[in-house]
């Protein structure tokens, strides 16, 4: 099996740095049938986010965010999507410490426990981002409203949406966004043992 050994970077080129970067890199890499392949990419440099399910046990809720995504711009529906709150790790900080950050910018959400799901990568052909994605026990109460911060030109509506009603929007594909779709899966999937281990 390959690993980053059988990697090497000729050069590595900043070519934007703006909200985000893009690297042109000039590499080759070990080939199956053997001998190299030398090859240039691309790559989208956004490093490491984190995203949290925020769910209400008791209300049988979950706690969503709806915000403008540029990338979205051209969607058949709206560029407004329903999605998980959801951060970037900066430097020096731990997922945990985004997770909980976030959930009280975007969402005005005190987090009482959290729950890793997973952690991977969102586009591997063109970026280097990886998710690490939680669940976090919540209660929803007085929920709702806008929350974001004008610095960073947020405009977040928070929503309580009855379980039943978002698993139904992931499987009709009004909500079609990939870590929502894996958290609310995750949900269900995994529900009765977090109710068990939450609501006793």
């Amino acid at each position: 099996m390959f690993d980053r050994s059988n990697v090497e970077i000729h050069s590595c080129d900043v070519v934007y740095d703006g909200f985000f970067q893009m690297h042109k890199l000039h590499l080759s890499h070990a080939r199956f049938a053997g001998g190299s392949a030398e090859i240039t990419r691309e790559l989208f440099v956004r490093g490491e986010a984190v995203c949290v399910l925020l769910y209400d046990p008791a209300k049988a809720s979950v706690v969503m965010i709806e915000q403008f995504r540029v990338g979205a711009l051209e969607h058949p529906r709206s560029p407004w999507l329903l999605e998980l709150v959801a951060g970037i790790v900066e430097q020096g900080e731990t997922c945990e410490e985004v997770a909980h950050r976030e959930a009280d910018e975007e969402a005005g959400a005190i987090l009482t426990e959290l729950v890793p799901i997973t952690r991977y990568l969102v586009s591997p052909g063109g970026t280097n981002e990886w998710i690490s994605l939680y669940c976090a026990r919540v209660d929803s109460t007085d929920m709702g409203g806008v929350h974001g911060l004008e610095a960073e030109g947020e405009d977040i509506r928070v929503q309580v949406l009855p379980c039943k009603q978002v698993f139904e929007m992931v499987a009709d594909g009004r909500i079609d966004n990939a870590p929502s779709i894996i958290a609310l899966q995750w949900l269900q999937l995994n529900r009765d043992n977090l109710n068990q281990r939450w609501l006793t």
